[in-house]
């Protein structure tokens, strides 16, 4: 007998912006009218708003939602992105490239960094950018889409997106609403407890009452629910990644865009740059122990490359987690569910994250405490996975003797990267989960552009003609040269793009 009493019919979410609004898209798209579905967020509260850039996962998002990439790039001012320049990093003015898509091309045996490390030990004098299409597209401001079958070097690209974080919340909104979604204008004025501590109900200043068997607490950094509530511990990361500010401020277009975002080292962080349609979005992360806001503010201000079309905004912050992310009947998504700074762009991918999971392990009304556990187990991987990528920037770096940058490279880091990064030395293996967000090119990109290299390489690359091998690594690289000037500029391509948009 189909038993459906015990399902979960009405779920209440905490605020909107980027992380409230993908929520209520997803759950509606997902489960129709079967799901009453109500957002709860007050005009009178600001968003974050730092997540403008972003990586190739937010395609399964998009999908997931219908949305329809023209009308999409057209109502969030949007541009293409094929991965980050980092400027400074490694040292001082040295730049490398974290690509989107693949190094090399698809070949039989062993993976093709493996071949690219041989044929360096053979004597091969070929960088590892000049294997990657996409970043020989980015240093021409080229885009194309990713298409036809293995064989096509067009394969091997990956791209994702730079657009306004509020432009996408409220096109998001529209498609929910759409779909039955109601919002509810107000703050939050209580919270009904039940007898077993689950959440019963929000109640607005104004009295009105959001009952739900599922809370999603979408609150921001706030987690007004999550840690006011339920008292989930937030683990404090700030000893590993001290930036704990940023101040924002968008700035005029003047040059052609560029497809990717720009991440250059200040004295005490990094500064951003992400193009978009109609303005360049800019910020500095810092810690604030070694840079006061006025002296970050006057940074930005100085390195901007076009005038500033606002005041600079402000943004406190701590890296870190909640191991509970879900607790009894609340689900936290977003900033609410922990933070890592954007330096890999990842704060969009983190809310899909959990909502791809919330998705997966969707509970019944008695709310399986299991399901609760795995969320949480499978989150918190996610979580120190994208942490040590981000630890590996900031501790492999030379040459800059601001306070920051020594404390970076001589603090203690995670046993986790400590092995991933000496397996790397040694034998040029990537020793990835499954899983795991960060795939072997970027790796190998930041890994490389940071200074880490390989001194061995598979064995079975060994197996391999040294002349043959040489050969087909230097034919990869002259098929990305000669395809690169064929491909549109990526102004052309976007615009191309939008003549289409409904």
């Amino acid at each position: 007998m189909d038993d459906r009493s015990g399902r979960v019919t009405r779920v209440v979410i905490l605020g909107g912006g980027t992380a409230g609004w993908m929520t209520a898209a997803a759950l509606a798209a997902s489960f129709g009218p079967a799901l009453s579905i109500t957002l709860l967020e007050s005009e009178e509260i600001g968003t974050v708003g730092v997540g403008e850039a972003t990586i190739p996962t937010i395609h399964w998002f998009n999908e997931l939602i219908g949305l329809d990439e023209p009308e999409f790039l057209r109502a969030t001012k949007a541009t293409f992105k094929l991965g980050i320049e980092f400027v400074g990093w490694r040292r001082p003015g040295h730049r490398y490239f974290h690509p989107f898509g693949q190094y090399g091309a698809t070949l039989p045996g062993v993976a093709f960094h493996h071949r690219w490390l041989k044929a360096r030990a053979d004597g091969e004098d070929l960088a590892l950018a000049d294997l990657s299409l996409a970043t020989r597209l980015a240093a021409e401001n080229r885009f194309a889409r990713p298409q036809g079958e293995a064989r096509s070097i067009l394969s091997t690209l990956g791209y994702a997106y730079h657009f306004d974080a509020s432009l996408y919340a409220r096109h998001l909104r529209a498609l929910a609403e759409a779909r039955g979604v109601v919002r509810v204008e107000g703050r939050l004025g209580h919270v009904e407890r039940a007898a077993n501590g689950s959440v019963a109900a929000l109640v607005t200043e104004a009295g009105e009452r959001l009952a739900a068997e599922l809370f999603v607490d979408c609150s921001g950094f706030r987690a007004l629910l999550i840690g006011g509530e339920m008292g989930a511990d937030y683990e404090d990361w700030s000893h590993w990644l001290p930036c704990d500010r940023a101040v924002a401020v968008p700035s005029a277009r003047v040059a052609e865009t560029t497809p990717y975002t720009r991440s250059t080292v200040r004295p005490a962080g990094w500064q951003w740059r992400i193009p978009l349609q109609h303005r360049t979005g800019n910020g500095y992360v810092y810690c604030h122990r070694f840079c006061s806001d006025d002296e970050a503010a006057g940074t930005l201000l100085a390195n901007l490359d076009g005038e500033a079309l606002a005041e600079p905004r402000f943004l406190r912050f701590v890296a870190g987690t909640r191991r509970a992310a879900w607790t009894r009947n609340v689900v936290a998504i977003g900033l609410a569910a922990g933070f890592l700074e954007p330096l890999e762009s990842t704060s969009i991918h983190l809310i899909q994250s959990g909502i791809a999971k919330l998705l997966t392990l969707f509970p019944d009304a008695d709310m399986d405490p299991g399901l609760a556990a795995r969320f949480n187990a499978l989150m918190a991987r996610d979580m120190d996975g994208i942490k040590d990528f981000l630890i590996l920037h900031y501790h492999a770096t030379q040459g800059h003797e601001d306070p920051l940058w020594r404390h970076c490279r001589t603090m203690p880091l995670p046993d986790t990267l400590v092995a991933r990064e000496a397996q790397y030395r040694r034998s040029g293996r990537l020793m990835l989960d499954a899983d795991e967000l960060f795939r072997e090119a970027s790796w190998l990109a930041v890994l490389n552009g940071q200074g880490i290299e390989a001194a061995g390489y598979n064995p079975l690359a060994d197996g391999l003609d040294a002349a043959t091998n040489r050969a087909q690594v230097r034919q990869v690289a002259e098929v990305i040269a000669r395809a690169a000037p064929t491909l549109p500029r990526h102004d052309e391509a976007l615009a191309a793009i939008l003549e289409h948009a409904r």
